[in-house]
């Protein structure tokens, strides 16, 4: 992907929403543009490919949280409208990696590394995360990679 693409296809998905009148969209793009924006106001910086990725998994997150939160309270009509918010987002998230492609890539980083205990755990994670980046839950990777070095 060239520099800013993930960019231009936030600002797009948003004309679309906007032509569309799909307001709930609009206000969920509206919302992510706003939070790059802050960070690059405040840190003087124009944002990456990969910065911007996690800025989109952040705020995928902070719903998958209130999803819980909401659901565990009873409140379907709150988890279903963040739900929907996850869905919008999501399209802006690299394809999901399968188990299979994920235990493969954990598994190559340890051979690469000789990592053979949980000393090595860091090490491995901090070369794992690139490389998951919007493709894996990080805490699933970190489980798996925890249970290969046992």
């Amino acid at each position: 992907m060239t520099m800013n693409n993930l960019k231009n296809q936030i600002t797009d998905a948003l004309k679309s929403a906007m032509r569309a009148k799909e307001m709930s969209t609009v206000t969920v793009i509206r919302g992510l543009q706003a939070a790059i924006k802050q960070i690059e106001v405040d840190e003087r910086i124009e944002l990456d490919e990969n910065q911007v990725l996690v800025i989109v998994e952040k705020q995928v997150k902070q719903r998958k949280e209130s999803v819980k939160a909401f659901a565990g309270a009873g409140r379907d009509d709150l988890a279903s409208k963040e739900q929907a918010e996850i869905e919008i987002l999501s399209q802006f998230l690299p394809a999901a990696m399968t188990e299979e492609e994920l235990d493969s890539v954990i598994d190559q980083i340890i051979a690469d590394q000789s990592a053979t205990s949980m000393k090595d755990m860091g090490k491995v994670m901090n070369s794992l995360r690139p490389i998951i980046a919007g493709r894996a839950d990080p805490s699933i990777a970190s489980a798996k990679v925890k249970a290969k070095l046992n």
